[in-house]
């Protein structure tokens, strides 16, 4: 990293991930990245035991949880790291923000305190945070799309006709449900985005950004009546009011100062201006330029994001929402998504690359996606023989279904690790292609597309595959870490042009964002090949996520069985 200029200010942005946490210290004035550190989380993601000493309670199929002390270890990591690092006063640091996947969420006394760090509630697994991609809450999402369907709420529409089960109030009934002793302690159920915030500065401020995409709030009308919720359960009827606020902080407010308690933990001052959270997609947006309608935003990393901005508000079949003002004020913000696309490369490298691949790789000091690029990177469009759907974590749009699964049509005798490699790349462009299609039929221009986040600077194969697939070009953002930049920025305007920042997003972007020089163009002579593979992903699509055919879901339930047998022993 470079040295800090003197007599320059900076903010600090934090991005808290799925595995790791990680800061960064931003020049306000050119948006230079002058130092980063990264906290992996002791506790990483739980999803076979809790950790220890209680790793005994093993956690269900479909359960992702994580510790919350995690995250104030990353601010007591991370922060004096790029400070030290950087050789910068804390006193010219005016403004942090951080920026959280969601929707992760958690139970918490009335001062905030985790019921999962209380010795009577440590054992519970549902005490704990529960991660964006804790899918066990399918059947609650099920049940709230089908009273929302027969009560006609109009809220329904803004979500692609279907809530998903990572979403908060999914997870808040499946609490209720399964642990109502701690729903009931529970004093407040609070997105963990809005839990750090607290922490930092004493204060409970909900944001519109999580609110807006994963709690089905709307600016004009707020969150579902009580009447909904109390269809649910006559327990969930006054969630908002007793666990919750109705009371929404804009995105690029501020959310209050530091406390002496959040100084001492990142040695920064007492007082420094905090942003109201964001969604770590969300904000990647400004980060990547763009602030306007027709451009889309890819935050490619174990998932992705898809991010657009309108006018006007759409129904877009399966998407996760459409949110005024839930990006950048004045517009209207899209968000879809894939579940599985970093997560389901990691998948099969992990357990189904033969020992070759790993010897071959650590013989010329790379990593084994770098092998499999560079062998599949040699195969002609169709060349394998295969398509793949990219469900191993469920499709998140546009089916909006948790309990669908991968599958791989075409394999023979003669397939090989490459070919299949290159067969899950096509399946996730091939997923991206079926986002953009949905979102030009209701009328939503995507002319083009930048990618963000720790894919398209790893993948060139994989960059040129999306672009080919879906007839985009694909521009990349300039920063290796564009959600923790965003976050700076919207720190930056949480400080305000007085205190050295900026009054407005738009200008932080003009300031602080940048695009690199690369640029993938989609091959036409590859075209007709992939028109004719996605033909073949739209039948599978259709059949196996729209059809008659619940052969995943079925398989899905003889496990359920099995280890629940497995489980209780003879």
């Amino acid at each position: 990293m470079t040295a800090a200029t003197q007599g320059a200010k900076y903010t600090i942005g934090v991005d808290f991930g799925s595995e790791s946490g990680r800061a960064v210290l931003v020049d306000i004035a050119t948006g230079r990245e002058v130092a980063t550190a990264i906290y992996r989380y002791r506790n990483g993601v739980l999803d076979e035991h809790l950790p220890a000493p209680d790793d005994d309670v093993r956690l269900a199929p479909d359960w992702a949880l994580q510790d919350p002390l995690d995250y104030i270890r990353t601010f007591q990591e991370t922060v004096p790291a790029v400070l030290a690092e950087a050789a910068v006063n804390a006193a010219d640091v005016v403004g942090v923000g951080i920026d959280f996947t969601a929707c992760t969420m958690l139970p918490t006394t009335a001062d905030g305190t985790p019921l999962c760090a209380l010795p009577e509630f440590r054992r519970d697994p549902h005490a704990w945070v529960k991660l964006w991609k804790h899918h066990a809450a399918q059947p609650q999402a099920d049940r709230i799309n089908e009273l929302a369907r027969q009560r006609g709420e109009a809220w329904l529409a803004s979500y692609g006709g279907r809530i998903s089960s990572e979403w908060f109030f999914a997870k808040s009934l499946q609490i209720l449900d399964e642990a109502p002793h701690i729903y009931r302690a529970a004093d407040r159920l609070i997105e963990a985005a809005d839990w750090v915030v607290w922490r930092l500065t004493g204060n409970e401020c909900r944001n519109s950004c999580t609110a807006g995409y994963k709690a089905m709030w709307s600016k004009d009308a707020g969150f579902p009546s009580t009447a909904f919720f109390a269809g649910l359960d006559s327990a969930l009827a006054t969630i908002v009011a007793d666990k919750m606020s109705s009371d929404i902080a804009s995105i690029g407010e501020r959310a209050g100062g530091l406390t002496a308690e959040a100084a001492a933990w990142t040695t920064l001052v007492p007082g420094t201006p905090v942003a109201v959270a964001n969604v770590d997609a969300h904000v990647s947006v400004p980060a990547s330029t763009v602030t306007g309608p027709g451009t889309m935003v890819a935050v490619m990393g174990t998932s992705i994001c898809h991010l657009v901005l309108g006018s006007r508000p759409a129904a877009v079949e399966g998407m996760c929402g459409v949110v005024e003002d839930g990006i950048v004020p004045g517009l209207f913000g899209f968000e879809a998504g894939q579940s599985a696309v970093g997560d389901l490369f990691a998948w099969f490298v992990e357990t189904s690359v033969p020992p070759a691949y790993h010897a071959a790789a650590a013989a010329q000091g790379i990593d084994v996606h770098a092998v499999l690029e560079r062998e599949a990177a040699r195969l002609q469009p169709g060349e394998n023989g295969l398509v793949a759907l990219d469900w191993w974590n469920g499709n998140r749009s546009i089916l909006v279904d948790a309990d669908l699964t991968g599958l791989i049509v075409g394999a023979t005798l003669a397939t090989r690790t490459s070919d299949i490699y290159r067969s899950l790349i096509e399946a996730t462009a091939f997923g991206t292609r079926v986002i953009i299609e949905a979102f030009e039929a209701a009328g939503v221009a995507i002319d083009e597309v930048v990618a963000c986040g720790g894919l398209p600077e790893r993948n060139r194969l994989l960059m040129q595959v999306y672009a080919d697939v879906t007839g985009r070009v694909f521009r990349i953002a300039a920063s290796t870490q564009t959600a923790a930049l965003g976050s700076a920025m919207f720190g930056a305007v949480a400080a305000g042009a007085a205190e050295g920042g900026y009054d407005t997003i738009d200008e932080a972007t003009e300031r602080m964002a940048r695009l690199s020089d690369v640029v993938f163009r989609p091959n036409v002579a590859n075209r007709a090949a992939y028109d004719a593979l996605f033909a073949e992903y739209r039948r599978l699509h259709d059949d196996f996520g729209r059809g008659e055919s619940s052969t995943m879901k079925r398989l899905k339930a003889i496990r359920a069985a099995a280890i629940a047998t497995a489980t209780v022993g003879p």
